[in-house]
């Protein structure tokens, strides 16, 4: 297939989550022999911390302006299989407009960030990358949330198929490495400041350090304001690169995801940073939502704490368990939940969308997977 997508950026992961799930996807889709053609604005603030430049079977568009890239768009959607506009893209709204306006034989629109997207409508406030009256006009509307996501999308939006489609890990970016002295820590955590996930936060990671200030506590990320309320103990790693995201990973005892309130609420809307670690065989610590289950075997694959001291029995669990945890988690990520069989639920996903055969909504990933690799 001929994909063409219009995205927030690929050539930069500085605060955007995004970058690091759209380059496994699009790299693994290359891989197994689709044409990926990616339109992004260039803005001066991802411009100045680029940190890919290419990519490997996939062809990326920088434009200025939007008017600069409409010719090309053009031209390039023409022999396309499917034209994608994913949330959060500058022009959205003017890409989902040519898209819709053209006769392909499929109009996608990926929403990357579902629950912030229905919680915004809900509130009756504006949408910068998408009408909502117009998500009922694409042939599919891929979500990163599963479970009341897609009932909502489907009830509430008027969307005519809509299917999942998660975060997942890139295993060449993701893997076990040596630990660096730098990133050293009982407990890690890696993410782009966001006000909706600073509660979880201070309550499973600051005060946690608070009380345990024989501890040692990384973050690293972007944003984050000098109001913070950092900790003699905590150590901060201003943004990091995806190059330097296995090495964070494997270099603490416990790494920790925090779900943005709007995603938690809604459930089913797995972090791709869960992914990212558990590729590492790092064990995770995560907040609890709806759905955990789905990805993760509470427990086994992944530790879950709802408080302070719940977070804190967690940090100080025996080596042992933790690494049992780890490899675990591992394990079931390269089965489940990498690029690769994200490519193959894509495919299946369109073909299913092309053909007009009923879409498996809220389908558990592995029996998704296993029924895309039997095809």
């Amino acid at each position: 297939m001929k994909l063409v997508i219009f995205g927030l950026t690929i050539t930069s992961s500085w605060g955007n989550g995004h970058a690091t799930l759209l380059r496994g996807l699009c790299r693994a889709l290359a891989r197994r022999g689709h044409r990926v053609v990616f339109f992004e604005r260039d803005v001066p603030y991802y411009a100045m911390h680029r940190d890919l430049w290419e990519l490997p079977g996939v062809e990326i568009r920088l434009y200025p302006e939007w008017t600069d890239a409409l010719p090309l768009a053009r031209q390039e959607l023409r022999d396309a299989d499917a034209g994608i506009v994913t949330s959060y893209c500058p022009d959205g709204i003017a890409a989902s407009d040519l898209v819709l306006n053209l006769d392909l034989p499929q109009r996608v629109f990926y929403d990357l960030d579902t629950p912030v997207t229905l919680e915004r409508l809900r509130a009756g406030q504006p949408i910068a990358y998408v009408e909502a009256r117009r998500l009922r006009e694409f042939d599919l509307v891929l979500s990163y949330a599963g479970g009341g996501a897609l009932r909502e999308l489907r009830e509430r939006l008027g969307v005519k198929r809509a299917a999942p489609l998660y975060g997942s890990a890139d295993p060449e970016v993701h893997r076990t490495v040596e630990a660096t002295a730098q990133y050293r820590g009982d407990l890690s955590y890696l993410g782009t400041y966001a006000e909706d996930r600073q509660a979880a936060l201070e309550a499973l990671f600051i005060e946690p350090a608070r009380r345990m200030p024989e501890r040692r506590f990384v973050i690293g990320g972007a944003s984050y304001p000098q109001a913070f309320p950092w900790c003699a103990n905590v150590y901060f790693v201003r943004h990091l690169p995806p190059r330097e995201h296995a090495a964070f990973f494997c270099s603490s005892k416990l790494t920790l995801n925090v779900t943005r309130r709007p995603m938690a609420a809604l459930g089913y809307c797995p972090s791709g940073r869960l992914f990212e670690a558990a590729s590492c065989g790092v064990p995770m610590l995560s907040d609890c939502w709806a759905g955990m289950d789905q990805f993760f075997e509470p427990g086994r694959e992944i530790l879950i704490a709802r408080d302070t001291q719940e977070a804190m029995e967690m940090i100080a669990a025996p080596p042992e368990r933790l690494a049992k945890i780890g490899a675990a988690a591992r394990r079931r990520t390269l089965e489940c939940h990498t690029a690769d069989h994200r490519a193959v639920e894509l495919e299946r996903i369109l073909e299913d969308a092309s053909s007009g055969n009923a879409m498996p909504q809220g389908m558990h990933p592995v029996e998704m997977n296993r029924r895309a690799a039997e095809a």
